[in-house]
């Protein structure tokens, strides 16, 4: 496999959008619904209102950074670019955590539905073949990701139309439609900001999208121009679909009394709303969603690897290079398949309370940097203009994250402590190796 000579840079700026919100799972707010419904004493709205307020602000460096990059980004790019190398490879490597962590998540939804659906394919089988199927398609060019990712996103998103249309009719046939008109699933007369703050931390993940869509500037058109756009759209598209069904959930379930397990609100959420038929219907959805975030989280993973083994972090002849007739980082690909098979023997607790912290290393990380290298660095710090946006938004950024850093849960803080560790370990070998090869060759 040699580096790739012409030029794979064909993605447009829909495509790429549609990448993004694939990466975020956009039905994910049915899984999560209940745990954050309960958080915030029945406000999920206002908790996906906060947390997509936090990650504009986010977004918006993230778009800074990709306009005046050439290089392909995610928070490791911009932060080493602004605050050198080894800060670089410590945001990179907890960056990395969630990267790998989301195909995971995804093979081990897709085992949990499928082995629902057809029960006597044993949960294992599920996990191997879904993970087969995605790491495949990932290995050719990345337009056929983006086309099938239209179609796996497009599909749930029209489900969740329906899905609004039967609340809308129930909750009018019972209540009278002017209960639908209500503010009531935004402000329920609780007033505390604490449990908003903490269940925006948890939703801060599902907007993961827009980091991913940084790392495959090489593949688009345009990519200075592109990329920031995308960077903005896939977050404000994201944004709409969160709240708008989370609105609607909150409409037709007020509290958590209804459900028997409020931390797998799904299956009970649209058997309630329109009962059996519909709720097989829409799991049959939520695989296909499922199966676009695997494609698109896979993508994205792979990209990143192949990234930082193009800097020299990993190995660079296996991971730095992009096939020559695929056009794809073809062995960073297969290692996230392999990476993610682990998912038959993790459970979604411990996977999942890992993925906040790395996304929210890499979102104060780059927030950060966009103050280092426009206001410190370059020096733009004269005028009201470059004030703003170079000292305050930046910095208010990293105030707002790190409201969302006090309320995260315990089990993250620590499997992202045990994480981090081991980068620590790492980065010192890679020293020690690098001053033994120059002490070495002094000889």
């Amino acid at each position: 496999m040699e580096k790739a000579q012409v030029s794979f840079k064909k993605m447009s700026l829909w495509q790429v959008v549609i990448i993004g919100v694939a990466y975020m799972t956009p039905m994910v707010v049915f899984d999560t619904f209940g745990i954050v419904s309960g958080i915030t004493d029945g406000r999920v709205p206002l908790a996906y209102i906060l947390a997509l307020f936090a990650m504009l602000l986010t977004a918006f460096s993230y778009a800074r950074f990709s306009k005046h990059s050439d290089k392909s980004g995610s928070a490791y790019t911009y932060t080493a670019e602004s605050c050198g190398p080894q800060t670089g490879f410590f945001v990179g490597w907890c960056s990395l955590l969630d990267y790998i962590m989301l195909p995971l998540v995804n093979a081990l939804l897709a085992g949990i539905y499928l082995e629902a659906v057809i029960p006597s394919v044993p949960y294992w089988a599920w996990v191997i073949l879904f993970t087969s199927l995605v790491t495949l398609i990932n290995c050719f060019r990345i337009n056929i990701l983006a086309n099938l990712s239209m179609i796996f996103v497009c599909a749930p998103v029209l489900l969740m139309g329906f899905f609004i249309y039967l609340v809308i009719q129930g909750v009018g046939s019972e209540q009278g439609y002017a209960h639908v008109l209500t503010l009531a699933p935004l402000f329920n007369g609780d007033t505390s900001i604490l449990p908003l703050i903490a269940g925006a931390s948890i939703l801060c993940f599902s907007f993961l999208g827009f980091d991913a869509v940084t790392t495959m500037s090489h593949e688009t058109k345009d990519p200075k121009r592109t990329i920031p756009r995308a960077v903005i759209l896939t977050t404000l598209t994201g944004g709409v679909i969160f709240i708008t069904a989370s609105w609607f959930v909150q409409l037709y379930f007020p509290t958590n009394v209804r459900f028997n397990n409020p931390d797998e609100a799904l299956p009970e959420i649209v058997l309630y709303v329109g009962g059996a038929l519909f709720q097989s219907v829409f799991l049959c959805a939520q695989i296909m969603n499922t199966f676009a975030s695997g494609l698109a989280t896979h993508a994205s993973a792979s990209r990143l690897i192949h990234i930082m083994g193009r800097d020299g972090i990993f190995h660079k002849g296996t991971f730095g290079q992009v096939h020559s007739k695929l056009g794809t980082p073809l062995y960073a690909v297969l290692l996230i398949g392999l990476i993610s098979l682990a998912a038959i023997r993790l459970d979604l607790a411990t996977v999942v309370s890992m993925i906040s912290f790395g996304a929210l290393i890499a979102f104060t990380a780059v927030n950060f940097s966009v103050f280092m290298r426009f206001y410190v660095r370059d020096g733009q710090r004269h005028g009201l203009k470059n004030i703003f946006l170079n000292l305050i938004l930046p910095l208010l950024s990293v105030a707002t994250l790190m409201c969302l850093w006090v309320n995260l849960e315990h089990n993250a803080l620590v499997c992202g402590g045990i994480w981090l560790a081991v980068g620590v370990v790492l980065f010192a070998y890679k020293k020690l190796r690098k001053q033994n090869i120059v002490i070495g060759s002094a000889y």
